[in-house]
Order: C-alpha cells, then structure tokens, then sequence
C-alpha cells in the first residue's frame, strides 16, 4: 500500500472513531490514546477544543508547509497563529473537535502529518537547524536524521513503547540540537575518513534530568539503524509499563545500570543486523563524498566559525541593515557569499499572515528554511546579494528583532494558558522580560544570557539547561497559595554533557523580572573578561548569588499585596489548578 493510501485509511479510521466517541460508543480512555498518536491533546479550560501538535521533521519547512500552516491557522485557530517548539514541531490551538478530520486533511494536502507527534511513540527527530552549511560538520548529517525519521514512522516497533522517546541529530561540535538531553542523541564523526557517529543515550529533562551517555567510541555509519532498533528493542522490551513516572529510557538505564545497559544494547544490535540489514541498509543515503563535504573542513573537533554570531573582522557582512541586527541574526556559511538569517520569533508565535510571509521570502531569496531549538527560524543559502531585501521584507512582518542567542531572545513554553500541568503563564513572564530589553534593561539586550522559562517542572521550556531557568510553582502564604517562580542558574548542554541548574530561590511570580533584572546587572558588573554566566556563578557561589534575591524572594508581608496573587500574563486571582497533562516534556 502506497503512503497516500496509508493516510487516507488513516482519516477514514480516525474520523469513524471519532463519530463514535460523540455518540458516545468509544470508552474516553480509548480515544483519549487514539487521538494522542495524531497529536490531539486536551485544552486546559476547554472540552471541546484542542491543541494539535505537528511534526516538522528535521525542523525542515519547506514553503508549501508555511502556507499549509497559514491556511489551518486563518481556518481553524481562534486566534489565527501557531506556536514553535522547543522540539521543532509546530502547536495550533482552540481546535474544535469536530473541525479535527478537516485539519488533518488540510495538513496532508501541504505535506504535513501530526501523526505520532504525541503517546507512547517515537517522537519528532530533531536536527541540527545548521546541518548542512555549518562549517564544524564533518559531513551533512541531513539525510541521516531523514533516514531515521522516515524508518520509524509508523514502524511497528514504535506504536506501543513503554514512554516516548526523543531523537536528536547533531554535526557541529556546537551541540545545538541538545543531544545530551534525549533518549537517543546522534553525532556525526570520521574515523580514518569514514562516516559515523558518535551515539549517546539515556538523557531527559523533567524533574529527574539525565545526561545521555555515550555508547561507544565510534559507531559505523551502516549500523545507525541498527543501533537504534536495538536501543528501542531493549526499552520496548525491559522497560517500565507500570509506573508512568519511572518509564523513560534513562530511569531503565538506571535500573539496570550503564553497563547492562550498553551489553543488552550491542547483543540486542547483532540480532537486528542478523536479520533485517537489507531493509536497513536501503534506508541510509549513500556514503559518497561531496564538494560541500571537503569544503567542510576536516573533522568534528575542528574550531566554531559558521555557527559563531561574533563574526570575523574577514567575514563583513554586506550592508543592507542595522549593524546590531547583523551581528546577532545573520551568519556566514561554508560556502562564500552565502548567509543563514536568524529570524527571531518573539515568544515564539507566528501569525497566518507572517506564515505567508516567511514562506513568500523563502521562496524569493531562501533555499531553505529550518525550525530552531530556540522557537526561531533560520533561513539558509541566502544569496548575500540578498540581504537587504530579506532584512526590508522581514521588517514588514515584524520579524526583524534583533538579539537572537541573547538575553532579549527568551525561551518559554505555553503554560497554563494552555496545559493542563502548568501552574503559571511563562508567556506572561516572557513578555515582561522583553519589556525591560527594551527599557530598563535595554543596555543588556545583547547580554549573552540565556533565559528560559517553563509552567512546571517538566522542562518543555528547557528551563534546566538556561544561564537562568524559571518554572512555574505555587507559594504557600498562610491559607493561599500565590504564582511564583523556582528561579535556577547555571545550566548548560553539550555533546556528551549537561549541566542541570541549580535552585537558588522561589519569588512570586510578579518579582521574577526583578529578580533576572538583578542577576544580569550583577553580571553584567562582575563578569571577568570573556566569563560566562554560568562561569561567573561557579566562581562566586550559589549562596552569594543567591543573596541577591532575599528581599524578592521574601514573602512574609505578601498576604498584604493583593497583586502577588495574580499571575503575570493573567487577569484572575491564581489558583492551585493543575492536574495530570497530556504534554508532558
């Protein structure tokens, strides 16, 4: 059966249920995990409507997509937008659920599916947003994450794992695909001039945060596939069904430990290539070199220029725009002449006519056009002959912010505006937090601070691997509770490493941009030439750090302040309303 045949059986079963379900012939629980594997998530607040989850795969937008998008955001969304992951998925919201089979169909006549976007599956398969035209690379590892992700959709093996699994590809050695915190996290590496990889597992977020860990050495390009099965065999096979809490692959690798781990792994992969190398070799692009590949610059550890956004003095960009704009959002890549344009998504939502216009500007000074951990879009193989008109034309559509990878750039995750898990509005938070880049703390914009912010404990927001992660919690004050937020400093992530955050206080939520206006002025002031922040703590000491957060933190006379109850980015007095979500990080 062809791939259009699949679909439309697909509608057709999903649509069926569905009627079902409205005359009240399908068990909840039944539908609640059928809709789950096409993405379908309750809305906090709503009975009928939903958020719908799309897989980009690879993050890879092409301008039909852009345009399927707009069409379904003007159609189908209240309020005529999408939302960007951390994850490179698209999120539309207030989705009647009747209007559901028409959105699916809408999607696939732009090439787009929402299938296993959510449940117990193989999530999305992210990539590195630079792959390709990055100059690290020691190959484009594209073609490779493509395999992947187009071997394990619908694959059986997939569709009833005991928890989701998140893959990850990188080929910088600037780890901007976060491998270190997925399930399965693929880096590309020579051996001896030969392609392969370097394989990580085990890694999350959550309130348990792990770090992948490598499996071996180096992992032959023709048995990618094959490790991958395996690791999926063995967590299909030995993993938690029974305490939702403890299923993801790491807390497996935990039970077993690493070593057990990694020889169920290696046994488990001669089995696979024993039986079904054919199919699996069919899959890989061919191992053939390219001009782009030796242009590329030899291997993996070679130094960081193409993903650098501090350009050197032999790399001026044309001129055509601010020069701060140049400097934060546009790149120089591995091929002369050509730039890759960060296109910064302010909390990261997009509107219909800004979809339109991304995919107009694609298709008129862009050769392609990638989704990005950050909530931003990155254009790529722009022409520099371009560059003024991609600049004019995004200024048009308000997407001509500059400051990506800085302070201003803020990273947050929809919250209780619309999950059901959340405890706060991150997008509240966000929104003050570019309120000061543009006044009070307009000087430190371009801090190279990274801020990121989530509802609750489950990182969707990637709040354990900022300079300063938020999450959203609830503060006791005598019989009330009010929002607030866990403040964390210090986390990063890296290939083969991550630094979680550690906790330096809880404030109210209306205290938490005095309280990042104090951290970045501290820093801003006390940084040693070149020190990060993250290094900057390290050397004075979470319990000096955190000493500039008592008075915020301090709730003693908050029962006074009737403010304090009331969540940034809300209009009603808080309460302590979450429950078990569907959307778990």
């Amino acid at each position: 059966m062809d791939e259009r045949a699949i679909v439309d059986a697909e509608f057709l079963h999903f649509a069926g249920q569905l009627a079902r379900f409205e005359q009240g012939r399908l068990n909840a629980d039944v539908f609640r995990t059928l809709r789950l594997h096409y993405g379908i998530y309750r809305m906090r607040g709503f009975t009928s409507a939903h958020m719908v989850r799309v897989r980009i795969p690879l993050g890879l937008l092409q301008p039909r997509h852009l345009d399927g998008l707009a069409d379904v955001c003007e159609s189908l969304t209240p309020t005529r937008s999408c939302h960007l992951t951390t994850r490179q998925s698209v999120q539309l919201y207030g989705v009647q659920r009747q209007r559901l089979p028409a959105l699916l169909r809408m999607l696939a006549g732009a090439g787009l599916t929402t299938r296993e976007a959510s449940g117990n599956v193989v999530r999305n398969v992210t990539c590195c947003p630079w792959a390709g035209v990055s100059r690290e690379e020691p190959f484009d590892i594209t073609p490779y994450a493509r395999a992947v992700s187009e071997y394990l959709l619908r694959n059986p093996l997939t569709q009833l794992l005991p928890r989701k699994v998140k893959i990850a590809f990188e080929g910088c050695r600037t780890d901007h695909a976060r491998t270190a915190i997925h399930d399965i996290g693929v880096v590309a590496a020579r051996q001896h001039g030969i392609r392969g990889f370097r394989i990580y597992l085990g890694g999350g977020l959550g309130s348990a945060p792990r770090a992948a860990r490598l499996l071996e050495p180096w992992t032959d390009a023709t048995l990618l596939l094959p490790t991958i099965e395996a690791a999926l065999r063995v967590f299909d096979r030995l993993g938690e069904r029974t305490h939702r809490a403890r299923a993801r692959l790491k807390f497996l690798v935990e039970r077993l430990g690493w070593e057990a781990f990694q020889d169920a792994v290696v046994r488990e992969r001669s089995l696979v290539w024993a039986t079904q190398p054919g199919g699996m070799l069919s899959a890989l692009p061919p191992d053939v070199e390219t001009a782009d590949d030796e242009a590329g610059g030899g291997s993996a550890g070679s130094p960081s220029r193409a993903t650098s956004r501090d350009h050197a003095a032999d790399e001026a960009l044309p001129a055509g725009a601010p020069p701060q704009w140049r400097l934060t959002n546009v790149v120089p890549q591995r091929r002369a002449g050509w730039l890759s344009v960060i296109v910064r998504v302010p909390l990261g939502d997009l509107s219909a006519s800004q979809l339109r216009g991304v995919a107009q500007l694609a298709r008129e000074h862009a050769l392609g056009v990638r989704c990005m951990a950050t909530q931003n879009l990155l254009l790529r193989d722009v022409p520099g002959s371009r560059f003024a008109q991609v600049y004019e034309a995004l200024d048009r559509m308000g997407l001509a912010q500059s400051s990506a990878g800085r302070l201003a750039d803020v990273t947050r995750c929809p919250g209780a505006d619309t999950c059901l898990s959340a405890m706060t509005h991150p997008k509240g938070l966000a929104q003050a937090v570019e309120a000061l880049c543009h006044n009070g703390l307009s000087s430190l914009a371009d801090a190279p601070v990274s801020v990121k912010i989530s509802g609750c404990p489950n990182s969707c927001g990637h709040h354990l691997i900022a300079d300063i992660g938020c999450f959203g919690t609830a503060i006791k004050v005598g019989g009330r509770y009010l929002p607030g937020y866990q403040i964390l400093v210090g986390g990063s992530a890296g290939e083969g490493a991550a630094t979680f955050g550690k906790r330096l206080a809880r404030v109210p939520a209306r205290r938490a941009p005095e309280a990042l206006t104090r951290l970045v002025r501290w820093y801003d002031e006390q940084k040693r030439p070149g020190e990060t922040f993250s290094a900057a703590v390290d050397r004075v000491g979470l319990e000096a750090v955190g000493r500039l957060l008592r008075e915020t933190a301090d709730v003693s006379d908050a029962a006074s302040d009737a403010s304090l109850f009331v969540d940034l980015g809300a209009s009603e007095p808080f309460q302590l309303a979450s429950e078990t979500g569907e959307c778990a990080a």
